[in-house]
């Protein structure tokens, strides 16, 4: 795994899995409506896993296998929280 994230593709790989993950909401607005994204519902989360996949791939070639560990549950933790505040605003709601 190691030998991957040190490639130069590491990034397009990541460019890759963003899109495919964000034709899943795309095709599903297609065939239901219950399934709700605005443009910048797009943009953002684009921007999001582009943000987290590329600083996987950062600390991975940076800090020994130990420390990527702990560095990654930080950084995939912290992509789950903004992930549910800007989805339902589970710990803040601003507004009501």
């Amino acid at each position: 795994m190691r030998e991957i994230l040190q490639q130069k593709t590491a990034f397009a790989w990541v460019l890759l899995t963003t899109c495919g993950l964000l034709f899943i909401p795309l095709v599903a607005m297609q065939f239901s409506n219950d399934v709700q994204w605005a443009l910048s519902g797009f943009v953002i989360m684009g921007a999001l896993l582009l943000v987290v996949g590329s600083s996987l791939i950062l600390l991975a070639r940076k800090l020994s296998k130990k420390q990527f560990r702990h560095a990654a549950i930080v950084v995939l933790l912290g992509f789950i929280y903004v992930w549910a505040e800007l989805a339902v605003g589970v710990f803040f709601s601003f507004g009501s």
